[in-house]
């Protein structure tokens, strides 16, 4: 191993996710498109990672291509009307060869077990069979789907039962009716639909491009249902592949979310181990549509007292911030608002307030090394500003050596050590020699 240090490292940072993850239900879908690649049998054998962690997984199958390859191979051409195939009774067949074949690849990569393999050992069972009943989509505008359907009901009693034994369930696009037909569907239509019917933790959709950009052309890793919503409504009408993906993937995550799903996430298949890189790192690879805020301001309780050391002491030895023993934190851990993110702790702050000289003190604002330029520094200080005006407070002072000009860009402005209340001047520390800089809240 050429690094066993970073190893290690990564390896104890993927812990709270292990733990987070157990015994949740992952929905993920993947594009047909995905079995061409190369890559494709790692792809499944994270998957089967993902059960052995204890993640109970059920996967919904991806059969475009291969339903276009044996049109072709017959003859048959079928329209598509609004993105959804038009399904004749010969082209069913074709449906239906497809989906079968590509749930053996599946299920025959799940059951490897060779020697020097990620799969040896792992005797992953599956299990498939009719989950969906499927209603007819009828006739539309004009346009009969024929044999083209949606999903009516899911059984969930039976997918919850195949999960607690400890199986992955395979789900094809099809879907079955009463009367004993049989129904291509939408396969990220099904997806959604079953997510919601579990109450999944997270349906993860996995396609050839991670294609939702920010404005300034990033990738968006993070979206509220609130953003999810505003940046469906903004994307143009121009048919583009680009739009036509964002478009797809924000209708189903806004529906999962609103529906119950906790996250749904797009990820691009083709990135050797995304499904790892999504689940067990604190930022990820993709898009996560949340339903929940991920980053939340709360007020400290004792529980984060080590988060908080650990983010302070970098800035400690610096000599950015003032040392702070454990003791005197927990003393002051009710002044302490901190900005987690998935669990851990990102950013803190403290407020000491001097009720009679309506003004207040911020101070050890942290922000931890990676987030620094993200605003989440003004985040916090936003919120403090809120949270002391409603307490009356009409100005708020910072004691700084190294972020001056951080604070002053802030509207903060130089002043003097009599400028503070009489009981803090009582504990300037001279040799320190921090600046005082003031922020008139009530003009700001």
């Amino acid at each position: 191993m050429d690094d066993p240090t970073s190893f290690v490292r990564s390896f104890r940072g993927s812990a709270p996710y292990i733990h987070a993850h157990r015994g949740r239900i992952f929905v993920v879908q993947f594009e047909g498109d995905a079995l061409s690649l190369g890559e494709f049998p790692a792809l499944v054998h994270d998957m089967a990672l993902l059960q052995s962690l204890g993640i109970k997984l059920v996967v919904v199958l991806g059969v475009r291509p291969q339903i276009d390859e044996r049109l072709r191979l017959r003859g048959l051409e079928t329209p598509f009307v609004d993105g959804v195939r038009v399904t004749s009774p010969e082209a069913l067949d074709a449906v239906v060869d497809a989906t079968g074949s590509v749930r053996a690849h599946v299920e025959a990569l799940l059951s490897m077990g060779l020697a020097n393999s990620p799969m040896h050992g792992a005797r992953v069972r599956v299990a498939s069979g009719n989950f969906v009943t499927a209603r007819p989509m009828g006739i539309r505008d004009g346009v009969d789907f024929a044999f083209t359907g949606e999903v009516r009901r899911v059984d969930t009693a039976a997918i919850g039962r195949h999960l607690d034994d400890g199986s992955i369930v395979l789900v094809a696009p099809l879907g079955y009716s009463p009367s004993g037909e049989v129904f291509n569907m939408r396969a990220e239509d099904v997806a959604t639909e079953i997510a919601i019917e579990l109450k999944a933790h997270k349906l993860l959709l996995l396609r050839r491009e991670q294609l939702l950009e920010g404005p300034s052309g990033a990738i968006n890793r993070q979206l509220t249902l609130s953003d999810a919503r505003q940046a469906l409504g903004a994307l143009p009408r121009s048919g583009s592949a680009s739009a036509d993906i964002a478009r797809e993937f924000l209708t189903h995550a806004v529906r999962a979310c609103v529906n119950g799903v906790a996250r749904t996430h797009l990820l691009d298949y083709r990135i050797d181990g995304a499904l790892l890189l999504e689940l067990f790192t604190r930022d990820g690879i993709g898009t996560m549509v949340t339903a929940e805020a991920y980053d939340t301001i709360r007020r400290a309780t004792v529980e984060d007292i080590g988060g908080i050391l650990e983010l302070i002491a970098p800035l400690e030895a610096q000599g950015a911030l003032v040392r702070r023993s454990r003791d005197k934190i927990e003393t002051a851990i009710h002044d302490f608002l901190v900005l987690e993110r998935d669990g851990a702790i990102i950013a803190c702050a403290a407020v000491h307030p001097f009720a009679e000289d309506r003004v207040a003190e911020l101070a050890c604002l942290a922000v931890l090394d990676s987030y620094r330029k993200s605003g989440r520094g003004d985040l916090l200080l936003s919120e403090v500003e809120k949270e002391v005006r409603a307490n009356g407070v009409d100005r708020l002072f910072v004691l700084t050596t190294q972020a001056t000009h951080w604070f002053k860009e802030r509207a903060f402005e130089e002043a003097s050590i009599g400028d503070l209340p009489v009981q803090r001047q009582a504990l300037y520390n001279y040799e320190r020699g921090s600046k005082v800089l003031i922020k008139n809240l009530a003009c700001a």
